[in-house]
C-alpha cells in the first residue's frame, strides 16, 4: 500500500512538472506570437512594465505599478511619495520627465492628480496610464520623446487614497464613500461614524431597499421590471421606496447618516473657501486634512507647474472655474482666450464631453481644488468629469433631465452590453427594522465608473488632452542674438526671446498677484553697462533697468510670442544671452 502511494506521489510531480514545462513552453510562444503580431496604433508594442487597462487598481497596487514604471525607467522616471492620508497611506508621486535632459524641477511642468473623492477612482487610472504611456513610448514616438526632453508631469494618481479602497474593498454603492476617513459626528448626536450603509444580504453590494405597499408612490416599468419609476398622477402605486441598504445602527429615526468621515476634500482648499453653513462638507477650516496639505505643501515648492489637471467622475465635463459666482471677476479675460482655445481642443478630442463653467453649468463650489490652482497658483487648470452617458450607444441620450430617461439608458446597456452583470436583481429580505423587504439596483461598480472594454479608450482620450495642454505650457528660448560694434570699444547686444507655446509664462492672475517671480534674461561675455527692455523693436524705444542690468526682470513672454532686450557692453564676446522663467524653463545661446 506504501509503495502505491509513493507510486501515485511520482506520477503527480512528474506530471506537475509536465504542466509547468507546458506553460513555460506556452508563454515563449506568447511571446513569439507577440513579436511577430501587428501593433495596434496608439499603444506600446513590448511594453517592459505589463499593465492591464481593463481594471481598477487598489492603492498597493497603484503603488506597485508606479514602482515598476520607476525601475523599468530610471532616468524617466522617480517614484516617491508627498505625504500621508489620514489612515496613513502613502500619497503616491510619479515624476516623469527626461533627467538626462535637465533637472526636471527646472523645466515647465504639468501636476495631475485624480481620485480626491473615495468613490471617483477612475482618475487614479488616467493618471496613472499617462505615466505609464509618456514611458513606454519616449523614444519611438518623436512628439513624446520631444516633450518629455522639455516638459515634467507630476503625477499623483490618487489623493484620496483611504476612499479608494474602502470603495474598492468595502460594501459601497455607486456614489459611497465621497469623503476621506477622518471622523466626524455627521448627525450632531455626539457619536461619530455609528451609523454608515450595511451589507445587509452579505452580497458585497450596497444597493436600493423596497417595500411592497399599495398606498407608495413607485410601480416597477413594464419594459424592464428591474426598474423603478413613480406612479403617474392617476395610477395606483405599488411599491414604497427605502434608503439605500441598511439598518438604523443608532435608533435615531435615521438610515446611514453617520458614515465613515463624512465632509468633502474637494471644499477644503485655501480658495474662496466657505464655512459648513454656506458650503457643505467645507470641514473646520482650509487645508485641515492632511491629504489637502500634503498637496498644498507640494505644489509651493514647485513654482515650475504651469498647468493642472484633476480627474473626477461622472458626467463627461471639461471644467473650469469659477466655482462660484461672486469669483468670475478672478478669471482674467487673457486667461479665458487660453482656456477656451484648450477646452474647444478637448470637445474635438473628447466625443460626448462638454467644455463647462463649475459656476454656470454644474453647481457652486467654495474652497475647491480647481479655483486654488488657477486663482492660488496662477496656472491654467482643468478638471475633468470622467465617463459619460454618451458611451451608453454613442448618441446623445433622450432627455438628459430625465432621471427616468437616463434609468432606461443604463439599464438597457446593462441588458444589451453587459448581460445583466451590473444590476442585482431584487430579492426577499426580512430587515429587523422594517419586515419583509426587498433589496436590489445598481452595483457600485457601474454608472459612475466605466466598464472594462472602455476604461482604456478613457483614460487615452483624456490623457491626450492633459498632453496638448502640456505641450502649450510656456516653453522659453533664446531666438536670436545681434551685436554691433559702437565706438570707444563698445558693443550693442540685442536678443529676441521667445515662448513658443500656447500659454505665457505669467498668466494674468499670476501677473497681478505677483504669485511667481519675475522671468531673468541675463548677459555675459562682457562689462555690462546698461541693459533695457525695448518698449517698440522698430523705433528702438526701451525701459532701462538701472539696477543689476546684466539681469534684466521680465513681467511676462506672452504665449507663442516674443520681447526684445538691448545691453551696452564693454568687450568684444562672445556674449551668450540666457533666458530663466520660473514657468518657462531655461535656455540659452551664444552670439558667434
Amino acid at each position: 500500500m506504501i509503495n502505491k502511494i509513493k507510486m501515485i506521489e511520482k506520477i503527480v510531480i512528474i506530471i506537475g512538472f509536465i504542466c509547468i514545462l507546458s506553460s513555460i513552453g506556452y508563454s515563449k510562444a506568447d511571446k513569439e506570437l507577440t513579436k511577430s503580431s501587428l501593433k495596434a496604433l496608439g499603444a506600446p508594442n513590448n511594453p517592459k512594465v505589463e499593465v492591464v487597462w481593463n481594471r481598477y487598481y487598489d492603492h498597493k497596487e497603484v503603488g506597485d505599478i508606479c514602482e515598476r514604471i520607476s525601475k523599468a525607467y530610471p532616468k524617466l522616471a522617480k517614484f516617491s511619495s508627498i505625504g500621508k492620508s489620514y489612515e496613513g497611506r502613502d500619497l503616491w508621486l510619479l515624476t516623469v520627465s527626461n533627467s538626462d535632459k535637465g533637472s526636471p524641477d527646472k523645466k515647465p511642468a504639468m501636476y495631475i492628480d485624480g481620485n480626491i473623492h473615495g468613490n471617483e477612482i477612475q482618475g487614479g487610472e488616467v493618471s496613472l496610464y499617462t505615466a505609464w504611456y509618456l514611458t513606454e513610448m519616449y523614444g519611438h514616438i518623436d512628439w513624446i520623446t520631444e516633450l518629455l526632453d522639455q516638459k515634467t508631469f507630476y503625477v499623483v494618481p490618487t489623493i484620496n487614497p483611504d476612499g479608494r479602497d474602502a470603495f474598492i474593498h468595502k460594501p459601497n454603492n455607486a456614489n459611497s464613500p465621497r469623503s476621506g476617513f477622518d471622523p466626524r459626528d455627521d448627525d450632531g448626536d455626539g457619536l461619530i461614524d455609528e451609523d454608515g450603509p450595511d451589507d445587509l444580504d452579505g452580497d458585497g453590494e450596497i444597493t436600493q431597499m423596497r417595500v411592497k405597499d399599495v398606498n407608495g408612490r413607485w410601480v416597477t416599468d413594464p419594459d424592464d421590471p428591474r426598474i423603478m419609476r413613480r406612479a403617474k398622477p392617476d395610477e395606483q402605486g405599488k411599491y414604497e421606496l427605502l434608503w439605500s441598504e441598511g439598518i438604523d445602527n443608532d435608533e435615531d429615526g435615521m438610515i446611514n447618516e453617520d458614515g465613515p468621515g463624512y465632509y468633502d476634500p474637494n471644499r477644503n482648499w485655501p480658495w474662496k473657501w466657505a464655512p459648513q453653513y454656506v458650503q457643505w462638507g467645507a470641514d473646520q477650516y482650509p487645508v485641515s486634512l492632511p491629504e489637502t496639505r500634503a498637496v498644498v505643501d507640494f505644489v509651493l515648492k514647485h513654482d515650475n507647474i504651469a498647468a493642472f489637471q484633476t480627474y473626477h467622475n461622472s458626467g463627461g465635463m471639461i471644467l473650469r472655474g469659477p466655482g462660484n459666482k461672486d469669483d468670475v471677476s478672478t478669471y482674467r479675460w487673457e486667461d479665458l482666450q487660453v482656456y477656451d482655445f484648450l477646452g474647444k481642443l478637448g470637445e474635438e478630442m473628447l466625443p460626448g464631453y462638454k467644455y463647462l463653467v463649475v459656476h454656470k453649468d454644474l453647481y457652486p463650489v467654495y474652497g475647491g481644488e480647481l479655483d486654488w490652482f488657477y486663482a492660488g497658483r496662477g496656472a491654467i487648470t482643468f478638471s475633468n468629469e470622467l465617463w459619460t452617458s454618451f458611451d451608453y450607444f454613442r448618441k446623445k441620450p433622450e432627455a438628459e433631465s430625465d432621471w427616468f430617461r437616463s434609468q432606461k439608458d443604463t439599464y438597457r446597456f446593462d441588458k444589451l452590453l453587459l448581460f445583466g452583470e451590473g444590476i442585482v436583481d431584487w430579492k426577499p429580505f426580512n430587515h429587523p427594522q422594517y419586515g419583509k423587504i426587498e433589496i436590489g439596483g445598481i452595483k457600485k461598480a457601474w454608472t459612475r465608473t466605466a466598464p472594462s472594454f472602455l476604461i482604456e479608450e478613457m483614460c487615452h482620450r483624456n490623457m491626450a488632452f492633459t498632453l496638448y495642454h502640456a505641450y502649450h505650457t510656456p516653453q522659453v528660448s533664446v531666438d536670436s542674438i545681434y551685436t554691433k560694434e559702437l565706438p570707444n570699444g563698445l558693443m550693442e547686444v540685442s536678443a529676441v526671446i521667445k515662448n513658443s507655446r500656447v500659454i505665457p509664462t505669467h498668466t494674468t492672475q499670476d501677473l497681478l498677484n505677483k504669485i511667481t517671480r519675475p522671468d531673468w534674461i541675463s548677459i555675459t561675455g562682457g562689462k555690462i553697462l546698461t541693459g533695457a527692455i525695448l518698449e517698440d523693436r522698430f523705433t528702438g524705444l526701451a525701459n532701462e533697468q538701472k539696477r543689476n542690468p546684466g539681469r534684466l526682470e521680465i513681467s511676462n513672454i506672452p504665449g507663442m510670442g516674443a520681447v526684445y532686450v538691448r545691453w551696452i557692453v564693454e568687450g568684444k564676446g562672445p556674449f551668450t544671452v540666457t533666458v530663466d522663467a520660473s514657468k518657462g524653463g531655461t535656455h540659452s545661446k551664444t552670439s558667434k
